[in-house]
């Protein structure tokens, strides 16, 4: 299963700050269905991410009923990104 969508990077600020990107409801339709699959706990699901040139695998986090994408600090430095800055993903489920 591949997503393909835009969002805005957001700050969660805690022991271990992380940024993070939401997946629309549209996508965590098909997330649902497809974590029940290949789910490894707690409703985490494997990707693969691609954000402009880079690409890496990651889990998405349940949040709030929906998914969140971490993006990893690396990631923002190849990039050039920063909180608020809108960006394009790309998940492989699996």
């Amino acid at each position: 299963m591949n997503l393909h969508f835009s969002g805005v990077i957001w700050h969660w600020v805690g022991p271990a700050p992380h940024y993070f990107v939401t997946v629309p409801e549209e996508g965590c339709i098909d997330l649902r269905a497809a974590s029940k699959l290949v789910t490894y706990g707690w409703g985490m699901v494997p990707v693969r991410v691609t954000i402009g040139q880079t690409g890496w695998k990651t889990s998405l986090f349940p949040k709030d009923g929906g998914y969140i994408v971490p993006i990893r600090a690396n990631v923002r430095k190849a990039e050039g990104l920063n909180e608020g800055d809108e960006v394009t993903v790309q998940l492989e489920v699996g």
